[in-house]
């Protein structure tokens, strides 16, 4: 196991970029990939299913503290890390409030992918978040940001009409 906070970062979004494979290859998911870590070991993982479930808020972050809550029959889930290959959109930030997630790290920032991933107002919700609740979680990001942002389109570019979300 790595030994410093930067080498458990990277070896946990290592992780995340697995799961992010994963949605990628999975009929009607997304190439956003989350793990949950607590105490060095890996609790939960998923990927976005917001097209698959036909459901907006199956994001990655939010399809994976589902799934540990289910594991843990709980909603209070007091000092893990959520890793995560994209900056996490308002919903998903503050949905890791209410679940007392300690720690976010995130792989690729808003300045290394396309506006479409994020929301319309172009909020930064993660410089809020981490402003408003700065006693009670630490936010970091571009954690392997070039390996992150591989699954995402550039700012610059023009994805396909049908695949923008947020227009």
């Amino acid at each position: 196991m790595p030994n410093t906070t930067t080498q458990t970062d990277e070896h946990f979004m290592r992780a995340a970029i697995e799961q992010a494979r994963a949605g990628d290859l999975t009929p009607g998911a997304g190439e956003v990939g989350c793990v949950i870590v607590r105490d060095g070991q890996i609790v939960a993982s998923g990927h976005n299913e917001a097209e698959m479930r036909h459901d907006p808020t199956a994001h990655a972050e939010i399809v994976t503290l589902r799934k540990l809550g289910q594991q843990t029959k709980a909603k209070d889930f007091s000092g893990p890390t959520l890793y995560v290959t994209l900056q996490p959109c308002s919903m998903c930030a503050a949905a890791c409030i209410w679940a007392k997630i300690n720690r976010i790290v995130f792989g690729a920032t808003r300045a290394d992918v396309h506006s479409m991933y994020f929301d319309v107002r172009h909020v930064n919700a993660t410089d809020l978040i981490a402003d408003a609740f700065k006693e009670d979680i630490e936010i970091i990001g571009g954690i392997l940001a070039k390996e992150c942002s591989k699954f995402y389109y550039k700012p610059g570019e023009t994805p396909p009409i049908e695949e923008q979300e947020n227009r």
